[in-house]
């Protein structure tokens, strides 16, 4: 059971995550190319994932997910971003949403802390489906590039 409740709050407070998300961005050197990069393309980048989280979340949505991470890998490869920083970069809004998700904590039955850690679980799942298919991507684009090169 999914708490409809928590992936409202999350999709209605995604410029909270988002501010936070670039903040980290702009302080941590392990992603210097990342922090060049404009407020407006990492906050486009954000909202899509956090206006969306409910939609992403759906099960049914494998392949879908799959073609739009593996879009964004190939993308970041083109954009000169490091591998690493793009994965990092999912890591990182990944535990901010968990973190805002607890922040918001408030007296719960048993049946919301279940749908909290249920929450919790199925965000660490689309995370990783994410990380994996931008890492497809990325590597694909790069296969792509090294072919066209030699």
């Amino acid at each position: 059971m999914l708490s409809t409740k928590l992936v409202q709050l999350i999709e209605k407070s995604s410029e909270i995550i988002t501010s936070g998300l670039l903040l980290e961005i702009r302080q941590d050197p392990q992603m210097s190319t990342l922090a060049g990069r404009s407020d407006a393309e990492l906050r486009a980048w954000s909202q899509d994932i956090l206006k969306n989280v409910g939609y992403l979340l759906a099960a049914s949505k494998g392949e879908e997910l799959a073609r739009r991470f593996q879009i964004l890998g190939r993308l970041r490869f083109e954009q000169n971003i490091p591998l690493h920083e793009a994965v990092l970069r999912c890591q990182v809004l990944k535990n901010k949403i968990l973190r805002f998700v607890r922040d918001q904590a408030f007296a719960m039955t048993p049946m919301e802390l279940y749908a909290e850690e249920e929450l919790d679980r199925r965000i660490g799942w689309l995370f990783d489906a994410m990380v994996y298919h931008i890492v497809r991507g990325y590597e694909s684009a790069e296969r792509v590039a090294s072919q066209l090169a030699s």
